[in-house]
C-alpha cells in the first residue's frame, strides 16, 4: 500500500491544530474525536487524507510506503488515548504530557516533514527481525 506524502503532512498539520486546541481548551470531546481519527488512520482510512484528496486534484510526484505512517497513527492513537484517560480520570498532568508529546510529533511532521512515528517503525523493524 502506498501513501501520498503531501496528504500525510496535511493530516499532521490538522492534527497539530486540533491537539493545540485541546491543550488550550481541555476539550475532552475534541480529543476523543482525534482518538477516532488516529484509530481510522491505523487502518488506512484517514479523514484528513480524504479531505486533502477532495481539495488537491494533482497526482503526487512520488508515493511512499504506507506502513510507517500507519504505525505512526498507532503511536498517536496511544498518546491521545492516554491523554483522554488522563482527562477522564482527572489526572491532568498525565493528559497534558501525553497530548503535548503527540502535538510535538505532529508538529515535527507538519513543519519539517519528519515523522517521528515513522522513524520508530524503522527502528522496530531493524530490532525485530521477525517483523520483516
Amino acid at each position: 500500500m502506498q501513501a501520498d506524502p503531501r496528504a500525510l503532512r496535511f493530516g499532521a498539520g490538522v492534527t497539530t491544530v486540533v491537539l493545540a486546541i485541546v491543550l488550550v481548551t481541555g476539550s475532552v470531546w475534541l480529543l476523543a474525536a482525534q482518538v477516532v481519527v488516529f484509530a481510522l488512520g491505523v487502518f488506512g482510512v484517514s479523514p484528513y487524507g480524504m479531505i486533502f484528496k477532495g481539495i488537491v486534484k494533482s497526482p503526487p510526484k512520488e508515493l511512499e510506503d504506507a506502513a510507517p505512517p500507519r504505525f505512526a497513527q498507532g503511536v498517536g492513537f496511544t498518546f491521545a488515548l492516554v491523554g483522554l484517560v488522563g482527562y477522564v480520570t482527572q489526572t491532568t498532568p498525565l493528559a497534558l504530557g501525553a497530548i503535548a508529546a503527540a502535538l510535538f510529533a505532529a508538529f515535527l511532521n507538519a513543519a519539517f516533514g519528519f515523522c517521528l512515528g515513522c522513524e520508530m517503525y524503522l527502528i522496530v523493524r531493524r530490532l525485530l527481525p521477525a517483523a520483516r
